[in-house]
């Protein structure tokens, strides 16, 4: 642990954006890339008491961490649109 961590204390790490729809959790998960935030999320749904889950990972990136948790919350919404459960496939 550094020094100035030791002194100040760590901060936390914000907590998820996690939005519902239609019936699915989204949670954004912006991946790191340098300077940027490439696009990426986390779609959930519950089906007779199991959790499915998809990984969605995009090439967009952004430079601000809460534009890319928006996209992120957008292009997964879109992907639900467009394919429904067929994501879990």
């Amino acid at each position: 642990m550094s020094l100035f961590k030791k002194l100040f204390g760590a901060s936390p790490p914000p907590e998820p954006t996690v939005e519902e729809y239609e019936g699915y959790r989204i949670t954004a998960e912006p991946q790191r890339e340098g300077n940027d935030y490439r696009v990426g999320a986390r779609i959930e749904k519950d089906v007779d008491g199991q959790t499915l889950t998809h990984s969605l990972i995009r090439a967009d990136t952004m430079s601000d961490l809460s534009d890319a948790e928006a996209a992120s919350i957008s292009k997964a919404k879109q992907m639900i649109d467009q394919q429904g459960d067929k994501i879990f496939r």
